[in-house]
């Protein structure tokens, strides 16, 4: 047993019990089971991809998300982002981002059709940064990245300071995200396929936001990837 582990004991984050940060028990809690559903028009699609409909020439392509966004994952991605010496929960969600999406065949159909793919992560505000340390989003894509043999780059950078999107509804979330995002200029990388990496999706907003801004500026396919979908 490690000295962090002695003072601060890993404690399962949905029951509190002593050993991991996710218990077999709670684990069972989860699924990988996450309801196909177009981005723009929250409708079933095939394999989460855009319907041809609601696609334009500066919209997203498609989302994959690896679990549902229940009271278990909920809790996961809380403690993740918020609480102090629960950083190291990035290998939990991590692997279970990987599994939720190798078992997507939209996903794996993704990677086999082109291998110019590499991760972006929704990045925060400098200040968010700043009093957070880390973005979580950044994290999630290296680990994939580590998983897929994928590189990641930080394209994108948040000029706006945004209210939080929690509790929000549709049409207020398109506005207060519109316009938060721009590409780092000085960035050297030839844009391709690009897939959007956050933690969690819900009414894809800040996706197609981060989307709109990465294909204006030369991406040829985005796609977005969550770790859960509420």
């Amino acid at each position: 047993m490690g000295l962090l582990d002695f003072i601060f004991p890993k404690r399962c984050v949905g029951c509190k019990k002593r050993g991991a940060y996710l218990c077999d028990k709670c684990f069972s809690y989860l699924s990988f089971d996450v309801k196909s559903l177009c981005l723009v028009c929250n409708r079933p699609s095939v394999n989460g991809l855009t319907h041809p409909g609601c696609s334009g020439k500066y919209t997203v392509d498609g989302c994959f998300s690896a679990l549902p966004y229940n009271k278990t994952a909920k809790k996961l991605i809380f403690s993740f982002k918020y609480k102090p010496y629960l950083t190291d929960l990035s290998k939990v969600l991590s692997d279970l981002f990987y599994e939720g999406l190798i078992q997507n065949e939209g996903f794996n159909r993704e990677l086999q059709n082109s291998n110019s793919w590499f991760f972006v992560p929704i990045p925060l505000y400098s200040s968010k940064l700043k009093k957070r340390g880390y973005n979580q989003a950044e994290i999630l894509a290296k680990e994939l990245g580590k998983r897929l043999n994928l590189e990641t780059q930080n394209l994108l950078k948040r000029v706006k300071n945004t209210k939080t999107q929690v509790g929000l509804k549709v049409e207020e979330r398109k506005t207060n995200i519109k316009g938060a995002f721009s590409i780092i200029h000085n960035s050297k990388f030839i844009i391709q396929n690009v897939m959007l990496v956050d933690d969690v999706v819900t009414t894809g907003s800040t996706l197609l936001e981060c989307a709109n801004v990465l294909k204006r500026n030369g991406a040829k396919r985005v796609i977005g990837l969550t770790l859960a979908r509420d």
